[in-house]
């Protein structure tokens, strides 16, 4: 069966075992997809890159947030970054 891998760095599970770091570092800042048996079981993503992923997940549900907000057909208000 063929499996999408969204990583351009593969390691196997025996080689993030012997050398975890070493595994991090070989994705150069982006994720390593961890193949078992040849098959994506999981991604190493470095703690940059997951905290990145982080901030624009909240970024979106702050867009949605606002979006459904003008929706309700309430008048914006505007302000300044000095009166938050």
């Amino acid at each position: 069966m063929a499996h999408r891998i969204l990583a351009e760095t593969t390691a196997s599970i025996s080689e993030l075992k012997r050398n975890p770091m070493g595994t991090v570092a070989a994705g150069e800042g982006l994720p390593v997809a961890v193949l078992n048996h040849n098959e994506p079981a999981f991604y190493c993503v470095p703690a940059k890159a997951y905290e990145a992923l982080m901030d624009r997940l909240d970024d979106l549900e702050l867009n949605l947030i606002a979006d459904a907000r003008l929706r309700d057909g309430q008048a914006p208000v505007k302000v300044s970054l000095d009166e938050l």
